[in-house]
């Protein structure tokens, strides 16, 4: 039941079609080939299955990746919305653009301000050309 990716990789593609628990499964038989693989590297085993060790290492980072993935984007998916995130799904951006002043918050005005707007307003000239 384990060598079924003989001389193919698996395709991200086609892993994302998959459920989380066939991902699991077939993280598992890689697992096991992998592990099949690195015994018969020591008792000296076919050129041809050593070859297929990198092959099956790429494989499992790409069923690894795609699990991550789609755990994130539900994730995202139930946090959209919320007023808190958890930290891995903010935006990175930078430190400083983090910290920096919402748009809000940099075009609120004072009291003062506001008061000396409304009572002195900008002049207006007409200008004879």
């Amino acid at each position: 039941a384990f060598l079924f990716f003989v001389g193919m990789s698996v395709k991200a593609f086609q892993l994302r079609d998959k459920s989380k628990e066939e991902l699991t499964q077939q993280l598992q038989d890689l697992k096991n080939e992998l592990l099949q693989l690195r015994v018969a590297k020591v008792t000296g085993g076919a050129p041809s299955k050593l070859a297929k060790i990198k092959e099956v290492r790429k494989s499992i980072a790409r069923v690894n990746t795609v699990i991550r993935q789609t755990q994130r984007a539900h994730i995202k998916k139930f946090y959209a919305g919320k007023k808190y995130v958890p930290v891995d799904i903010r935006p990175k951006k930078t430190r400083a653009l983090r910290r920096r002043l919402t748009k809000t918050q940099a075009n609120k005005k004072t009291l003062r301000e506001t008061k000396k707007q409304a009572h002195f307003p900008l002049r207006k000239y007409a200008v004879k050309a």
